[in-house]
């Protein structure tokens, strides 16, 4: 069976269970072959939350571009310290960062979107891809209503670009619906939160949003119909 016959069978067979009934599927399916990658936002502490509370041997990795905010790192921290679980970290290539610097300076992602998705690429999609090796299911935590690009998406996704299962258990929750969460079972989050950002990566990167604006308005607000994606999660997936 080829990956996107895959993903609608378990599209089909999991509908109306429940996110750690699809997690334990996942993890029978695919033994010690399932990764979720967190950068401490919002959703990606809610997943971390069920994962870790009921013990799921999911390995739990985290993609640091050397660019983060010190909220990003003190979350990371405090997650490790409240869970007592290790989340291994992984980083861009040295050589390539070094070279990508010494050509085009710190800050040339603000000069065009092609410099911007070259950045990208070797600060996170280059790190993801030796962090999904060898692993077959990649939990994410995006949702549909995060953006445009992202609304059609399904629960499991046919990932073609990396040859992978992806996952997305919170596909169909509302903000609130993560915020409630995250109160109501005292999990850390980025208190970044508190003063107007919602969508988190690279400090150079991301700004408070303002009221009325888009999910992702935060992010390379300086660019336009540029897609507001870095490349994690490209539109390459079938369902």
């Amino acid at each position: 069976m080829d990956g996107k016959a895959a993903v609608q069978q378990i599209n089909t067979s999991l509908k109306g269970k429940s996110i750690v009934d699809k997690l334990k599927y996942l993890l029978e399916n695919h033994r010690g072959k399932v990764v979720f990658t967190t950068s401490f936002g919002y959703e990606d502490q809610v997943i971390t939350d069920i994962i870790f509370k009921n013990d799921l041997p999911v390995e739990v990795v985290t993609l640091d571009t050397g660019r983060m905010f010190e909220e990003t790192y003190k979350v990371f921290r405090s997650t490790v310290e409240k869970y007592g679980k290790t989340i291994k970290v992984y980083f861009p290539p040295t050589a390539e960062v070094e070279k990508m610097l010494d050509e085009k300076g710190p800050f040339s992602f603000y000069e065009s979107v092609e410099n911007r998705k070259q950045c990208c690429f070797i600060r996170k999609v280059v790190p993801l891809k030796r962090a999904l090796e060898s692993h077959e299911v990649w939990i994410t935590g995006l949702r549909a209503s995060q953006s445009a690009n992202r609304s059609g998406l399904h629960d499991f996704e046919w990932d073609a670009g990396n040859r992978i299962i992806k996952y997305n258990p919170l596909l169909e929750w509302s903000l609130d619906d993560v915020k409630q969460y995250v109160k109501e079972n005292n999990v850390p989050y980025n208190v970044l939160h508190d003063k107007g950002f919602v969508s988190i990566g690279c400090e150079p990167c991301t700004r408070a949003i303002r009221p009325g604006e888009d999910f992702r308005a935060g992010r390379w607000w300086w660019e336009q119909n540029s897609g507001k994606e870095c490349g994690l999660h490209e539109s390459n997936s079938a369902s």
